[in-house]
């Protein structure tokens, strides 16, 4: 049984980027056995209802701008699985949460660079999922909990957003990262570890300048979906983390058990 992943895409220009951190993810993949697919929820897919991308196969989308001009030119050719989409919807339906197929949108960034890295063949399909920052972290959960069952038909299930993502708070000079990053990971890291659902879900109120740290939610809600995906096996393990630019938290988290 695959685990669920929460995999942090940093900056758009990680596509491009050499270091420990695209290393560790070129290398992850070789960890567990190649999945029959893969349902990637990203945070830079929002809708009001959650959405559920059934295509045959996915445009890249390049939604960034002011980059360098080569990474334009990058593609990422993932193909998609009706017949999976349509599972994906039914599982949804079965615990009442209201779903639409979406069977036009490519990939966007959030799911393709940290993909590319992954599996740069391109050769697993590919189910795109929207995340709505404005549910509650007990629904978002609820939404991976009723795909649970799919880690054990070997399809990897990730979440790709970031813990800390405040794009204002960047420091591009930045030889350490500031500590008040590093105190809401530790805080996150310690309640991940324990499973403690009812302080996470009011890590607004609990964790230490969360406001700071999370000053709008939809890149860090992704955790909560992979979180959910593992509700019938709970384990968080920490595989990665560093940060870029002071403060930008690039975090790799696997939940479940094999």
């Amino acid at each position: 049984m695959l685990p669920s992943l929460f995999i942090a895409h940093g900056a758009p220009t990680l596509a491009i980027e050499s270091n420990d951190y695209t290393t560790f993810l070129a290398e992850l993949a070789d960890h567990y056995p190649k999945p029959k697919a893969i349902v990637i929820f990203s945070a830079h897919f929002e809708t009001p209802v959650q959405a559920v991308g059934r295509v045959e196969a996915y445009e890249t989308i390049h939604d960034f701008y002011g980059f360098p001009e080569e990474m334009y030119r990058l593609r990422y050719p993932a193909k998609g699985d009706l017949a999976l989409a349509d599972r994906v919807k039914a599982l949804l339906d079965d615990q009442q949460i209201p779903t639409q197929l979406n069977e036009q949108r490519g990939l966007d960034h959030g799911a393709w660079v940290i993909l590319r890295l992954l599996y740069p063949a391109a050769d697993v399909p590919v189910i795109s999922m929207s995340v709505n920052p404005f549910l509650t972290p007990e629904e978002q959960y609820r939404i991976g909990k009723a795909l649970s069952a799919l880690r054990r038909e070997d399809i990897l299930i990730i979440g790709s957003g970031g813990t800390v993502h405040n794009l204002r708070q960047i420091n591009w000079n930045a030889s350490q990262p500031d500590a008040w990053a590093v105190a809401f990971d530790d805080w996150l890291i310690d309640r991940l570890q324990k499973w403690d659902t009812a302080e996470l879900f009011d890590y607004e109120t609990k964790a230490p300048h969360a406001r700071q740290a999370v000053p709008r939610n939809e890149h860090f809600v992704p955790l909560f979906y992979a979180m959910g995906a593992a509700d019938d096996s709970p384990s968080a393990q920490l595989l990665y983390r560093s940060y870029q630019f002071g403060s930008l938290s690039l975090t790799c988290w696997q939940f479940g058990k094999e």
